[in-house]
């Protein structure tokens, strides 16, 4: 059978394709993930605070690498992508942020980027979420799959929180993803009744009925099989399936792979692995962007925090209460609020982004000695830094090699220093007088600009946000026409995901990646887009 899209890849782009394409009876849709099906029992995916589980787990998770980064000791840094049916959305931290509308004016100010400005990407977030909280206004949806609840941010640690920001000089906002970004809020988040709701739960299965549409998971796909220039089908486990439309998903680091994997990249990269050459396109694979980060943990003095939630004795309680009454420790991300602002007067708008947890503790689970803690997760938004994915073997089983380039400009390091800085300032306001038990991370003995640099090196890590390596953009590093999503030089094939990106944006990454989905599946179906919405935001 030759389908009218194959879409490679069932994360969060991936997912919203396959809804909005299929939504025609008369084409077939057949999306094919590599990773495991979501199964309704799987506690790891659905219990909001058991995010920490999947991560680092070979079921859930690629498990991906860094090539040494050579500023940060030549360390090796660990990244979790998606493994599931929903691939990231899956396993992430369900943080729901836009970015700052000016990121999609940098956007829209590249050559032939005119329509992806802030006023043309805003109908499509508005058409793709449900926000609970603010439905139906001037910058918020209020009838889309993706319901979004806002953090309730209550108690001692988020109290003082909100009040240190304000002592040290920082304004609080109604909404990050409204009128103004800037500031401090309680966050929105991919959960609702207590309940992850991945791209996949929100998008795929209220659609799995459809004759038309095909999903199978554990599906590996090593090559995009072409006539000419033009894709006309996959190899997937061995298997040729053909397409009358391929559409590459897989994300940052999956799609420029095959791609590259399929002869379409850098000839000087695919000709000494003896792959065959499509298409010399330079572009795919380079401009890799990420956001790194660090944990500013403090001690607590009084016993507020949710530190007794990681007691191992505890777990079966706070599963039961998950389980049959969809509350509890378990039913929070933890990452109820947080905020953005400019770490100096040079930047247009904020360059820093906070998390505000009432907890110390890791991603991977760990938690520092002594009991309560709180932390905040602090780094650069818009670093100058670039990396890149190649791969190394002709095998599209063997990882490409990633290397991101942290802390590798001035502007990247200035802006880590300011970073710390800022955080401080707030961590040390009188709010906290009652309930700060000092430092534990980085810690009183990191004090210069040198240390605070080699602490980021020692301790930084992924904030899971690599993007930006297959492009849009008319330019000879471009790797998708902005108009189309298609592949230049080629025909019939599509990349739709995070690295179709040109500069990632100012916050966590999956809300801009789903309203790009949205926005290129009218494109694909020839769909008139949604008009621009010009609303006036708020500018420093």
């Amino acid at each position: 059978m030759i389908y009218d899209y194959v879409i490679v890849g069932g994360g969060s782009a991936g997912c919203a394709l396959a809804n909005r394409l299929s939504a025609d009876p008369s084409v077939s849709v057949l999306v094919l993930e590599a990773g495991r099906p979501d199964y309704r029992w799987d506690v790891f995916v659905h219990m909001p605070a058991a995010l920490m589980f999947p991560i680092g787990n070979r079921f859930y998770d690629w498990k991906y690498e860094s090539e040494p980064e050579p500023h940060m000791n030549d360390r090796r840094v660990y990244h979790a992508r998606g493994k599931v049916l929903g691939g990231s959305s899956s396993i992430n931290g369900m943080i729901f942020q836009r970015g700052n509308p000016l990121d999609y004016e940098r956007w829209a100010a590249d050559p032939g980027m005119k329509s992806w400005d802030y006023a043309h990407c805003l109908p499509y977030f508005k058409k793709m979420e449900n926000c609970l909280a603010d439905p139906g206004t001037e910058f918020r949806g209020g009838e889309g799959p993706l319901k979004l609840e806002r953090g309730p941010a209550k108690g001692p640690l988020f109290d003082a929180f909100f009040e240190a920001v304000q002592q040290a000089g920082h304004p609080l906002t109604d909404d990050v993803n409204g009128y103004r970004q800037e500031g401090f809020a309680a966050f929105d988040r991919n959960l609702h009744r207590g309940r992850r709701l991945s791209a996949a739960r929100a998008y795929l299965h209220p659609v799995r009925h459809r004759r038309n549409l095909t999903v199978k998971t554990r599906a590996f796909v090593e090559k995009i099989v072409f006539e000419g220039t033009r894709a006309v089908g996959v190899i997937c486990d061995g298997e040729r399936i053909g397409a009358g439309e391929v559409i590459v998903s897989g994300g940052a680091i999956n799609s420029p792979q095959l791609l590259q994997l399929s002869g379409v990249g850098p000839a000087d990269l695919l000709e000494p692995l003896g792959i065959e050459m499509v298409h010399d396109l330079p572009g795919v694979g380079a401009n890799l962007q990420d956001h790194l980060e660090v944990y500013v943990q403090h001690a607590c003095t009084q016993p507020v925090s949710q530190q007794p939630s990681l007691a191992m004795w505890r777990r079966p309680f706070i599963g039961a209460q998950w389980l049959f009454l969809r509350g509890g420790p378990g039913a929070t991300n933890h990452f109820e609020a947080g905020g953005f602002i400019r770490s100096n007067d040079d930047v247009p708008y904020p360059n820093l982004m906070f998390h505000f947890l009432p907890i110390a503790v890791r991603y991977d689970g760990s938690a520092p000695a002594g009991g309560h803690g709180y932390q905040v997760h602090i780094g650069p938004m818009y670093s100058d830094a670039r990396g890149s994915v190649r791969i190394t073997s002709a095998d599209p089983r063997v990882k490409p090699a990633l290397r991101f380039n942290y802390l590798s400009t001035e502007q990247d390091r200035r802006e880590w220093v300011e970073a710390i800085r800022r955080t401080r300032e707030i961590l040390s306001q009188p709010a906290w007088a009652a309930l700060d038990g000092g430092e534990i991370s980085p810690g009183p003995s990191v004090e210069t600009d040198e240390e605070i640099l080699a602490w980021v090196a020692k301790d930084g890590e992924t904030a899971l946000h690599p993007s930006c390596t297959c492009k849009m953009g008319v330019d000879e590093m471009s790797v998708v026409h902005p108009d189309t999503l298609r592949v230049h030089g080629l025909e019939g094939l599509r990349v739709v995901d995070a690295s179709a990106m040109p500069y990632v944006t100012n916050g966590n990454i999956y809300a801009p990646v789903m309203m790009l989905a949205e926005k290129s599946a009218d494109l694909i179906l020839g769909n008139t887009p949604l008009p621009p919405e010009p609303a006036e935001f708020y500018r420093h």
